[in-house]
């Protein structure tokens, strides 16, 4: 076909013993938006790094507007037209958009000539896709959405007539997603092609023109995106039927385990990344906690988890109070009925090097059914990452595998298991479906679900607005820091979510942050209900 931009065949790539890519064919047309979507491990990461020259594959042809290459490194796929935008962008933060966009192709010794030449040329660009930015801001002044627009200007300067991007609304409000597909209209009638990649079945139905699927390392299926629907392309993913919505009654909620009053917390270079959050926890609930990513989330977990100082206010749990002077730590928290997920598995959640069995334990070594003493038993230990396997189903169900060896799903399981397993209270979770496939992401919703119905108390924390609305019964909105809106989930829409996360709404909480619940019915908000 002459209207093509990307025909792959037959590729084929193996990193030791596992089959990363099988017998790949895949075609994109020229000047339309195409995703690709698929489970974790399913290839689609390998795919499109051969492509862009990061791997090389071990079989098969890759043809770009027509001609054959056999692209050794990313200046090679650079050269052919080929431009990728990362999940996480690749930006210098103290360097201008301007300098960040030439950076390797700086034009020679005269610096200024470059800078002169790329200014107007950028220019050109930013009117022409509707890609307008400050080209003298520095980068740690941008918000994510001008940063995302900054790594996709690179590529166009970089002469990019197919664009990939990986995530790319990961870390966007729904207002800043919405902007994104706009530029991908105006990118798409200029011509260009976008390779989507994206575990977001609803953004594939509303952007793309095609969509193909991939599943343990095959392509097992091609559609027009008119012609499918969310049902068929995650039972393609899976190879079973998935249930997307999540199936929950309406929340039993009772007492407050967990009241948080004008919670204040600085980091270590005394920059204040809580200010004066306060909000009720209920047993027989789950309180989402929405906020695009940086905006005090993580600080918030951590700090409720004792892993961080608070700076004043005053954290009252399970009838115990922490506040500046007098701090709980992770362990005497666990041992009152407090678990916690962190968002980032890897840095906080598992030791990668640790077996199975290893990282099950991570927290609750001292547990007198494991230790005997001095000495853990390691048969013990070994039947106790069993049953959790069990109950999770964490695949393949071997506690000595290294924790590194479990995809990401898998590990994510696992780490639920140790903390939910433990019969908790209260449980802190961040994150619980960042990267997990969309199999996985239907068992963790369901044993959330669970453990609230089982009078547990839940805090959620993800940038998945899907997630919070479908999972939570109420949600609060954290921007800068602050609380920026408090609303019910069944109120809760993402155009009003996303005036909360970009503190863009004209009257915020109307009510007494403290102000009890016990009237209102359990699936109320403590604020009038902001999105009528």
């Amino acid at each position: 076909m002459k209207n093509l931009a990307i025909e792959l065949t037959g590729i084929d790539k193996h990193f030791g013993a596992v089959r990363a890519n099988h017998k790949v064919c895949l075609q994109v047309k020229q000047g339309n938006i195409h995703g690709i979507i698929g489970e974790n491990g399913a290839g689609k990461s390998t795919l499109m790094s051969i492509l862009y020259g990061f791997y090389q594959a071990d079989a098969g042809k890759i043809d770009v507007l027509g001609n054959t290459y056999s692209f050794t490194d990313s200046h090679q796929a650079i050269a052919a037209g080929i431009g990728m935008v990362h999940q996480h962008f690749m930006l210098v933060e103290n360097f201008t958009v301007l300098e960040n966009v030439i950076l390797g192709s700086e034009g020679g010794l005269l610096l200024a000539n470059g800078l002169a030449a790329a200014r107007k040329e950028l220019t050109r660009l930013g009117d022409e896709y509707g890609l307008k930015v400050d080209l003298d801001a520095t980068i740690d002044t941008l918000s994510v959405g001008l940063q995302q627009r900054v790594e996709i200007l690179k590529a166009l300067y970089k002469g990019a007539k197919i664009l990939i991007l990986d995530e790319p609304t990961g870390v966007l409000t729904p207002q800043e997603a919405e902007e994104l597909f706009r530029i991908f209209g105006a990118l798409k009638q200029q011509g260009v092609t976008i390779m989507l990649i994206t575990h977001k079945l609803r953004e594939i139905m509303a952007i793309t023109d095609q969509v193909s699927v991939m599943r343990a390392g095959e392509m097992v299926a091609h559609r027009d995106t008119k012609d499918t629907n969310r049902e068929e392309l995650a039972e393609l993913m899976v190879g079973r039927k998935v249930l997307l919505q999540v199936d929950k009654g309406p929340a039993n909620v009772r007492a407050p385990l967990m009241t948080v009053k004008h919670l204040t917390m600085a980091d270590k270079q005394g920059v204040e990344r809580l200010k004066d959050v306060s909000f009720e926890l209920r047993a027989g609930e789950v309180l989402g906690v929405a906020g695009v990513s940086g905006n005090g989330q993580s600080e918030l977990l951590e700090a409720l988890a004792g892993i961080h100082p608070i700076s004043s206010g005053s954290i009252e749990m399970l009838g115990v109070e922490m506040n500046a002077k007098s701090a709980l730590g992770p362990d005497i928290l666990r041992d009152m009925g407090v678990a916690h997920v962190p968002e980032d598995r890897h840095r906080m959640g598992l030791i990668t090097d640790f077996s199975a069995s290893e990282s099950a334990l991570l927290g609750y070594h001292t547990d007198p059914k494991i230790n005997s003493g001095l000495w853990l038993s390691k048969d013990k230990v070994d039947a106790n990452c069993q049953q959790l396997m069990q109950a999770f189903d964490v695949r393949p169900a071997d506690p000595h595998l290294k924790s590194a060896n479990f995809s990401g799903g898998n590990q994510q399981k696992l780490i639920l298991a140790r903390e939910m397993e433990r019969n908790p209270e209260i449980l802190l979770i961040g994150q619980p479906t960042r990267g997990v496939d969309i199999g996985a992401i239907e068992f963790i919703h369901q044993r959330i679900i669970a453990m609230r119905d089982a009078g547990k108390a839940v805090l959620l924390v993800s940038v998945e607005l899907d997630e919070i609305m479908s999972i939570s019964d109420r949600i609060i909105v954290l921007c800068d820091g602050e609380v920026t809106g408090r609303i019910s989930a069944e109120s809760a829409d993402e155009r009003t979510l996303g005036m909360m996360m970009a503190n863009a709404l004209d009257s915020q909480d109307s009510l007494d942050p403290f102000h009890s619940m016990d009237k209102e019915s359990s699936t109320q908000a403590t604020s009038q209900d902001l999105s009528a």
